[in-house]
């Protein structure tokens, strides 16, 4: 596993711990099909949530969730109806949601979460 690759399993895992302490339930975990990945995929009550999960070490190239363009929210929304196709899921309401993380050389974990980005 590359740093990069294990740097962004650690993110989401402490993105999805982190959702969880916040009342969600995960529902899926780097669901993938070939227009790209969802990082998480939760259910904060009657909402379904698609989570994009941005980490970084350092904000010497910006904060995690500066990574999340406009261009990538429309991939997100895109992602999230194939997902919701595949899975034939209809809900009322459907969010996305962003969670950066932000790990230090030292110290805990530092986390950012957007509700409904996109």
């Amino acid at each position: 596993m590359l740093v990069k690759d294990a740097l962004g399993a650690y993110g989401e895992r402490v993105a999805a711990a982190h959702l969880v302490a916040q009342g969600m339930v995960v529902l899926e975990r780097n669901w993938r099909c070939s227009a790209g990945e969802l990082d998480i995929v939760a259910r904060d009550g009657d909402v379904l949530v698609f989570c994009e999960v941005k980490t970084r070490r350092s904000t010497a190239f910006g904060a995690p969730l500066e990574a999340v363009t406009p261009r990538k929210a429309a991939r997100l929304r895109r992602l999230a109806a194939a997902w919701m196709h595949e899975r034939r899921v209809h809900v009322p309401e459907v969010r996305i949601d962003l969670v950066g993380v932000l790990r230090p050389p030292k110290g805990p974990a530092q986390i950012e979460h957007v509700r409904g980005v996109a």
